[in-house]
């Protein structure tokens, strides 16, 4: 009898002990290669550096690293603000370590001459240096025409400029909507997006119900990538469905001509079952590529040697994380989600790193 007793314990410690980690914080089935980050060549296709840096070409690098400085057009109560010159004044005094990408915004889209004067200012971007246009959440919650209706990323009167972009092959990145998350109550602290929205309510679709729903957005979003099937489209952010990697997956299946890139997203990606986003990254390798959305906004001579010391550790820091949940298979925490890294593989690390964006753009 005290031998059953004996027995019946161990099992039961056995039983508990294979019970410790919650499902996100299984590991997954190793790959068995054990990859530096130095040894994979690195382009952040999603980086807004808008002023110079003692420290930015070792660090760069360092990190064995490109970048494509993204320009972005806000539109205030007097004029569109862009970042367009300073970018481009640092990938002249930086040369080989930036591409530049420009901007587009439906501000005047009324106008009979709209899509001409559009045309005319990004064939001069693009002999300036420019690989990409940015078009942004101002389609679709934001920006307004003559009628007060607000513009969506499918508007016929942009179509001159999309054949304008496929005639020239130059690609567009689209940040169109916002995450989900956007047109629900903020009063989940772990929410990925909880720091973004109590920042900036202004983009709190909940707060706004003028604003389209997020399916309109998306729809129409749908409907311009359907109308220009040439077009090179870079969905930043995951397409704004970073919540539901089965809904990236539906749409890179039915569109041919999408990329995807997961900037200031990864805390989504990191909420979900890191086997299924890992399994997502395999299967779709070749149109996944690796931003971030990291930058300054401040002159480096307004700031004090430490904090330039501090800024530079804490993007590093940054970097190395995002590093550490693609390659390896440790617990990482980002935005309040925790998970275990999807310990790719170093041929997909390769593309998503760096070959995808380099193929993209048709750059070395």
């Amino acid at each position: 009898m005290k031998n059953i007793t004996c027995f019946l314990i161990a099992l039961t410690l056995i039983a508990s002990s294979c019970k410790e980690k919650p499902k996100h914080e299984q590991e997954l089935e190793p790959n068995k290669v054990t990859v530096d980050k130095e040894t994979i060549k690195k382009i952040d296709v999603h980086a807004h550096f808008h002023y110079d840096r003692d420290y930015l070409p070792a660090f760069f690098n360092e990190w064995n690293m490109q970048g494509v400085l993204v320009d972005v057009a806000l539109q205030d109560s007097t004029d569109i603000r862009r970042s367009w010159d300073e970018y481009v004044a640092l990938a002249n005094a930086r040369p080989g370590m930036f591409w530049l990408c420009s901007s587009l915004i439906g501000v005047g889209i009324d106008d009979p001459d709209f899509a001409e004067k559009e045309i005319a200012r990004l064939t001069d971007e693009i002999k300036q240096g420019a690989k990409m246009v940015k078009v942004w959440k101002n389609f679709g919650m934001v920006t307004k025409d003559a009628s007060g209706k607000y513009i969506q990323i499918d508007d016929e009167r942009l179509q001159p400029i999309w054949d304008f972009l496929t005639e020239q092959h130059i690609p567009v990145m689209a940040h169109i909507g916002e995450p989900i998350q956007a047109w629900r109550p903020l009063n989940d602290p772990n929410n990925p997006h909880y720091g973004y929205y109590t920042q900036n309510p202004q983009y709190h679709a909940y707060q706004h119900p003028e604003i389209p729903t997020y399916e309109t957005i998306i729809t129409a979003r749908d409907n311009w990538i359907a109308n220009n099937p040439d077009l090179k489209i870079l969905c930043a952010h995951m397409g704004s469905m970073s919540h539901d990697v089965d809904m990236i997956a539906e749409r890179l299946d039915k569109f041919q001509n999408i990329y995807v890139e997961p900037a200031a997203r990864f805390g989504d990606l990191v909420g979900q079952d890191p086997q299924k986003v890992r399994a997502f990254y395999e299967k779709y390798q070749d149109r996944i590529m690796f931003g971030t959305d990291f930058g300054n906004n401040t002159p480096q001579d307004s700031l004090s040697t430490t904090e330039l010391q501090e800024e530079r550790a804490a993007l590093d820091e940054d970097y190395l994380l995002r590093w550490k949940y693609l390659s390896g298979s440790d617990t990482v925490e980002i935005r309040n989600q925790r998970s275990v890294g999807l310990n790719l593989s170093e041929d997909v690390l390769q593309k998503v790193y760096y070959q995808n964006m380099a193929d993209f753009l048709k750059v070395e």
